[in-house]
């Protein structure tokens, strides 16, 4: 009988630390061919995903927006979406928190013949501006005016607001003098022979903050995230570990092809550039309190509009890992 016993309670132990050992499972929402698309299915090919710490789930989302429902609604842990959103939830107390992504920030598009060279001779031009109003670039260009005293120039461009793919069309058809846009459809237009005359890091710079600070991250509950930290720790490793190897090896590369959604090589080596430019070499407290910064400027040229009232982030919009 006693042996029995002890047979039993070594199966017991055996099954709790095989359930203890369970990796977390980690539901990803995610848009079908955005660039973490490429890279889920690059960790996956190249198995970064058994390190046995956590195993991924993936949702696909018909756009950014349709993420924050679902992560808000609790029906994903976890999306890629910008800081300043997460810090207007934190104001309202929720608990949500960033973790940087990608140093990628759109661009500002010309045709290779066009008499616009600088910033300033955008003065009187038709620009295009993806993202609406309080597109953030949009707004740190109209703060570069600004600091140099050129309101007026604000003033007098002819803003058209519209979706990133008819603006392609609109500058294609020599209707527009520049387009504002995301990154990929900026590097769409230099695929066929325009030039990117500023992005949204550059913009930055001409504002005085010399740090390079990512625009997008991953954003989840930071409890969650607490709680399964070395779950967290694994996937964070292998998607830099995918984004290495998109960068530096071209058999890595050719699988995602696909998920590129074009079939022009030309047009798929500046995609790939443009991406591996957005590597997030750096960050810690001089890349979040330039992130401050940048907020202050947002905040006040959109007129509360973007950010909300606060004056600053809220503490815990960064995610802080053991490493930092």
């Amino acid at each position: 009988m006693k042996k029995q016993l002890h047979l039993l309670w070594l199966g017991l132990l055996f099954s709790l630390n095989s359930f203890a050992a369970e990796p977390v499972t980690i539901r990803l929402g995610i848009l079908e061919f955005g660039t973490v698309a490429w890279e889920v299915q690059t960790l996956q090919t190249a198995k970064f995903d058994e390190s046995g710490n956590f195993k991924l789930s993936i949702h696909p989302l018909a756009n950014p927006e349709a993420g924050k429902i679902a992560l808000q609604s609790g029906a994903v842990d976890m999306i890629v979406s910008d800081w300043i959103w997460v810090s207007k939830l934190r104001s309202t107390g929720a608990d949500y928190t960033f973790y940087p992504y990608s140093n990628v920030s759109g661009g500002l598009v010309v045709a290779d013949n066009s008499s616009i060279q600088t910033l300033s001779d955008l003065k009187n031009k038709r620009l295009g501006i993806a993202g609406g109003e309080l597109d953030k670039n949009w707004l740190l260009l109209q703060a570069v005016f600004q600091q140099q005293d050129q309101a007026q120039t604000t003033a007098s461009i002819e803003k058209v607001y519209g979706a990133p793919p008819l603006l392609n069309q609109q500058m294609l058809s020599d209707r527009l003098d520049a387009v504002m846009t995301y990154w990929h459809f900026a590097a769409k237009l230099e695929a066929q022979g325009y030039r990117q005359i500023a992005d949204g890091q550059a913009l930055i710079k001409k504002l005085g903050i010399e740090e390079s600070v990512p625009t997008l991250g991953y954003v989840f509950k930071q409890s969650w995230a607490d709680r399964n930290k070395q779950a967290m720790t694994g996937f964070l490793q292998a998607t830099r570990q995918a984004r290495a190897l998109l960068c530096e090896s071209d058999e890595a590369w050719q699988k995602i092809l696909p998920l590129t959604q074009t079939d022009d090589a030309r047009t798929q080596g500046v995609m790939r550039k443009r991406y591996c430019e957005g590597v997030v070499k750096q960050w810690g407290n001089h890349e979040k309190n330039a992130a401050n910064r940048i907020y202050r400027i947002l905040k006040t040229v959109s007129h509360n509009k973007l950010t909300g009232k606060d004056d600053n982030l809220q503490p815990g919009t960064f995610w802080v890992t053991d490493t930092q």
